[in-house]
């Protein structure tokens, strides 16, 4: 599975979990850290754990490692490593105060094949 189709997995694993507002940002031209940021949503931290929870069943069921996951305990910003992809997990309040996809806005969005509820 190349990183275009797995971005497009985990964003199905995030929609799953209601996540809202799922945006993936294309970095191959704008970042040497990763091929993709998948960046996404949860009204409260419950959600955003279970957000977290249901990319990490997708990526097992999947074969596919995780790097790191880090923030779990605070829910309020959960990173989840994949090497070539890395998800941002917020909470509400802190997407809207770090803006990810208005720092990284040099990159483009990518296409996203699932029914967003944001």
């Amino acid at each position: 599975m190349n990183s275009k189709e797995l971005v497009q997995l985990i964003a199905r694993a995030c929609d799953d979990k209601r996540a809202e507002d799922i945006v993936a940002l294309d970095m191959q031209d704008v970042s040497l850290m990763a091929d993709y940021f998948l960046v996404c949503h949860g009204s409260n931290e419950r959600q955003v754990q279970a957000i977290a929870r249901g990319i990490k069943d997708t990526m097992n069921e999947s074969d596919v490692q995780i790097k790191r996951m880090e923030g779990f305990e605070q829910a309020r910003w959960i990173l989840v490593d994949l090497d070539d992809i890395v998800c941002h997990i917020f909470h509400k309040d802190e997407r809207h105060y770090y803006n990810l996809e208005r720092l990284w806005g040099d990159a483009s969005r990518v296409d996203l094949y699932v029914n967003e509820n944001g």
